[in-house]
């Protein structure tokens, strides 16, 4: 098992990428921590896990807050004595036009998806450093390196995730912490289902978009995932990894 006697911390594991990646860390081996507002979400992926025979426990948290955002990791060695990897998937899907995006969009983009993110690593890493270092995986997305019309906080935020790793990484390195980004493209989650139907567009029309024909499944993501939290990627940081079916390379 690639992560066996692990401790992971996964933000958003309520649902789509982050319950896909806490499942699969668990069945590698890892001790995971499901952090999530979504408590029932968060519920059922723990419970997922433990009918699995994996071990993991649920935190409720708001990664916007840095409370929460401290609570997540101290709860994690408490309950595990160490934090090896941290998961920051937890994101705000605020789809707005330039002239649609208020204050409050934009407030709530960037407390969550940079200033959570920014959050959740200041505190996990400080344990990173006591057993000798870790991996930190932020995931951005493909629409933080293609413009689109009506995704603009999003996709601002999730292009400032891909700069935060590199300077995490260079910040981080000493200590033999590795950071790096994972970019999905098009993921199938009932996020990405209900916002094709909002758009009138078909899972046919959004595959036609991508050199693969299709769009993924969030298992495809956290296998990416777990690559760069493992051993396998351990000369690797700073660094981003496409998972978008081609999208980006047309």
């Amino acid at each position: 098992m690639r992560l066996e006697s692990k401790v992971a911390i996964i933000t958003g594991a309520a649902s789509g990428i982050g319950r896909a990646t806490a499942e699969l860390f668990a069945k590698e081996g890892a001790r995971v921590v499901v952090a999530d507002i979504d408590s029932a979400g968060g519920e059922q992926t723990v419970s997922n896990i433990r009918a699995k025979g994996g071990e993991a426990r649920f935190v409720r948290a708001d990664i916007s807050k840095d409370e929460d955002a401290k609570r997540i990791s101290e709860e994690a060695a408490r309950a595990y004595g160490r934090i090896d990897i941290l998961v920051n998937n937890a994101a705000a899907f605020v789809f707005k036009r330039l002239e649609e995006a208020t204050v409050e969009d934009w407030q709530r983009a960037l407390h969550v998806n940079v200033m959570g993110t920014a959050l959740c690593t200041k505190y996990a890493v400080e344990h990173m450093k006591k057993t000798g270092g870790g991996a930190v995986v932020n995931i951005s997305s493909v629409h933080g390196f293609v413009g689109q019309q009506g995704y603009l906080p999003y996709a601002a935020t999730k292009a400032a995730l891909v700069q935060m790793s590199r300077n995490m990484a260079s910040e981080l390195g000493s200590y033999n912490i590795r950071v790096n980004t994972v970019c999905p493209g098009a993921v199938l989650t009932d996020h990405t289902l209900h916002r094709l139907k909002e758009l009138g567009m078909t899972e046919e029309d959004l595959g036609a978009q991508h050199l693969l024909k299709r769009g993924s499944q969030p298992c495809e993501s956290a296998a990416a995932i777990l690559f760069m939290a493992s051993e396998e990627s351990s000369f690797v940081t700073g660094a981003f990894l496409m998972v978008d079916g081609g999208y980006t390379a047309q």
